[in-house]
């Protein structure tokens, strides 16, 4: 969704090519807010210096919020924040071996001093919607789309009851 005049305020990672399918939800909601994005498969296992230096120059290009889908050991969110002062949050992508459990717990579990925020096991969609509400702190615009979403969440479930 970037463009060159166009310059992304949210990185959506992802640790392999496979992890994809399940991000796709972050990408729809970032397109339905009209919140400009880039995409990049990174892992912090099988390319680490190319991760560490994505993370250091974030923010110097504009993004404001990190992405990171990870299964398995799911050591991407960690290692981004670890390297950039800007938000990350992690998505536990549902493993074969533990159900996403592992990859729950490696994202989640941070030491004190380099938070990641953790949604759902392939919670992809919250996550994007937690980029946009850390976003709409300062842009009126975004805070009433998201005010508007809510709404339209609500209407649906009273709806569900006629």
């Amino acid at each position: 969704m970037t463009a060159q005049s166009v310059q992304p305020k949210v990185a959506v990672l992802m640790g392999s090519t496979s992890d994809m399918e399940i991000m796709e939800p972050t990408k729809q909601i970032l397109k339905e807010f009209g919140i400009e994005f880039e995409v990049k498969v990174l892992s912090a296992h099988r390319t680490p210096d190319q991760t560490i230096q994505y993370a250091k120059e974030a923010r110097q290009r504009g993004i404001r919020v990190l992405i990171a889908g990870a299964g398995g050991a799911a050591h991407l969110p960690g290692i981004l924040a670890a390297e950039t002062l800007l938000p990350v949050i992690g998505v536990p992508i549902k493993s074969k071996a533990l159900n996403g459990l592992d990859s729950l717990l490696s994202i989640v579990q941070m030491p004190a001093g380099i938070p990641v925020a953790t949604v759902s096991i392939d919670g992809a969609a919250n996550a994007a919607l937690l980029a946009i509400q850390m976003l709409a702190l300062y842009d009126d615009v975004l805070f009433r789309k998201l005010e508007q979403y809510r709404k339209k969440l609500q209407d649906k479930v009273l709806q569900a009851n006629q």
